[in-house]
């Protein structure tokens, strides 16, 4: 079973499941943000939640954390019925950053609703549901970390929030590095704001927004192809 939980120092969210949960929600993921160039606007985050997708393929692949959980087998199971078999499973789990983490889950909502459009009625579609659990653990792991006034403020953030087309993505990479660099406490205290920014699109994130469109505007870049001039640190405490 998919599972998500916060890291130790609250750095990010660790992504637990066997190799066929990891795999539902890759093909799910893939799936829904479409080939590289059938949204336009939104090839940016589309690279965005690949980023997310490629930690858990690799997950899935060994790569990344296993460990065994328990899988329900009983001692008495085992002699009525006469078999011997191990009462563990092989999970596989990664880390991802609160930021990006949440980013990819509010991005996805646009996704599926082009998706849709493009599909027609998802009654029958097996990929949508899996996005839709994937985003409720998202949110779900998130209520446990922030006050229960803040948390309905965000829950109804993310149902109105704006479109992520053309969004700025080096946003996000700013409020990654921005929350590595904090203590475990600073982090907790900073959880709902920065959740609310990524959905609102506030003020600080027009005004980042305008400074890249400014930086692609002489060669004509898609805002996307903008690199930052901060690097990532080698290692995280998770």
């Amino acid at each position: 079973m998919l599972s998500m939980k916060t890291t130790p120092n609250h750095t990010g969210v660790k992504i637990s499941g066997d190799y066929f949960d990891l795999d539902e929600l890759n093909q799910a993921i893939y799936k829904v943000i479409g080939k590289e160039g059938e949204y336009h606007g939104y090839e940016g985050s589309r690279l965005r939640i690949l980023g997310v997708s490629y930690e858990i393929r690799h997950a899935a692949q060994g790569d990344r954390n296993v460990e065994f959980v328990f899988n329900g087998l009983h001692e008495h199971m085992k002699k009525q019925h006469g078999f011997i078999a191990p009462d563990k499973n092989i999970y596989f789990s990664v880390e991802v950053l609160w930021p990006e983490l949440l980013y990819a889950a509010y991005a996805l909502r646009d996704f599926v609703r082009l998706y849709g459009d493009k599909r027609g009625d998802l009654l029958a579609d097996a990929y949508a549901p899996v996005i839709a659990k994937f985003q409720a653990l998202v949110l779900e792991c998130l209520q446990g970390h922030v006050p229960k006034e803040e948390y309905a403020a965000i829950l109804e953030a993310f149902r109105k929030s704006p479109s992520v087309n053309d969004y700025a993505i080096q946003y996000v990479d700013m409020l990654n590095l921005k929350y590595i660099g904090m203590n475990r406490q600073q982090r907790e205290k900073s959880l709902s704001a920065i959740a609310m920014k990524l959905a609102l699109q506030d003020s600080d994130y027009q005004a980042f927004r305008k400074q890249v469109i400014s930086a692609a505007a002489p060669e004509k870049r898609p805002i996307h192809e903008i690199g930052i001039q901060a690097e990532y640190p080698e290692q995280v405490e998770w």
